[in-house]
């Protein structure tokens, strides 16, 4: 599990990264030191996010991006912003809107890794560099900056196991992973079942279509009708907003008493059931580390700069070796740490978690 330490070690790296890319322009220039066309007027970046289901990209990823890109063009950069919801085809359309816009790089969060490699691949043709934000494209990307999705799933699983203790066999665990168009829940189930595997029964196994919150509780329904709804003694969620559903279906199977579940994502309302003790964990993810990032990259793209100072690490998909990359630790929130990491880093305040409805929960967490 990722340390604060390691937090704090790569949040220093992030502002000192900022520093220098705002001072000088990024990292080492490539050929004779010039910016080119980007130079000549303000530049413009185009930012295409997959859903708005997810609080963080309208919330925390969109306006991070815009704040790292104005930082490090004194106020005159341009963010050119559109969101799929959770539509490929539609995502794919808004590429080609961005090469008519002419930006002069584009960050993708992309909705079907694999569906955006064409759009990807003209984005390229037409001279604008790709950054691959959160989720690794397919396509000739430039540039990729995510969490250390692997480990995400270990974080998950080791705290899941944690709490099982010496009941972990006594029964059997449900594993609701994320979407199989997504290519960051292949590695979080892959370190998931690398940390599982041999040491709980696993009864069922899902891939929840589009992470959607009512598709896990409909597998969950399923679950607790094939297994019996006392005989499930944890859940592997793979994200907060499916542990809402899974809540949901275990409550309207009349289960009062709920097994520890996972999460992702340390949304308000996954904070909110870990304090009521629905929800057992989540995995904070800093989006004010990732974001920033990604906007560092993309400006360092446009003006042909080198990504050295910025890319800890090299990534290959299934079209790409060797693409420079940039891996943000994680770390588990349990209701013992919430002040400490949330509200340490100023993600939620506790009046914002402490609403009247979890007043007394929070006082009985420490947290009133």
């Amino acid at each position: 599990m990722s340390t604060r330490t390691g937090r704090g070690a790569m949040t220093v790296g992030v502002v000192a990264m900022a520093v220098t890319l705002a001072a000088c322009g990024g990292g080492s220039k490539s050929g004779d030191g010039s910016d080119g066309a980007a130079k000549k007027r303000d530049l413009k970046i185009g930012l295409l996010l997959p859903e708005k289901q997810a609080a963080r990209y309208e919330k925390s990823d969109k306006p991070l991006i815009e704040k790292m890109v104005g930082e490090l063009t004194s106020g005159k950069g341009q963010v050119v912003y559109a969101n799929a919801e959770q539509d490929a085809a539609r995502q794919n359309q808004q590429v080609d809107d961005m090469i008519a816009k002419k930006v002069d790089a584009l960050i993708i969060d992309a909705v079907d890794s694999k569906a955006i490699g064409g759009a990807v691949e003209r984005a390229k043709t037409a001279g604008i560099p790709v950054v691959a934000f959160d989720r690794l494209a397919e396509g000739p990307v430039d540039a990729y900056v995510s969490f250390d999705n692997e480990d995400v799933g270990h974080v998950q699983a080791r705290a899941l196991l944690d709490n099982l203790g010496e009941k972990a066999k006594d029964g059997q665990i449900v594993m609701m992973n994320g979407a199989r168009t997504d290519p960051n829940a292949a590695q979080f189930k892959k370190g998931a079942h690398a940390e599982l595997d041999g040491k709980v029964n696993i009864g069922k196994e899902y891939d929840t279509k589009e992470w959607k919150p009512e598709n896990a509780a409909a597998n969950m329904r399923s679950a607790i009708s094939a297994l019996g709804k006392n005989k499930i003694i944890g859940v592997y969620s793979a994200n907060d907003g499916m542990a809402g559903g899974i809540i949901e279906a275990f409550k309207a199977a009349g289960v009062s008493k709920l097994p520890p579940i996972t999460g992702q994502d340390t949304e308000l309302a996954g904070v909110q059931r870990i304090v009521a003790g629905e929800q057992y964990m989540s995995v904070y993810k800093s989006y004010a580390e990732e974001s920033p990032i990604a906007a560092q990259m993309a400006v360092a793209l446009a003006k042909k700069q080198s990504l050295i100072s910025i890319a800890n690490s090299k990534t290959n998909s299934p079209t790409k070796s060797d693409i420079p990359t940039a891996l943000v630790p994680v770390v588990a929130v349990i209701k013992e740490n919430i002040r400490s990491t949330v509200v340490s880093d100023g993600l939620y305040t506790i009046d914002e978690i402490c609403t009247a409805k979890f007043k007394a929960a929070c006082k009985s967490a420490g947290l009133g």
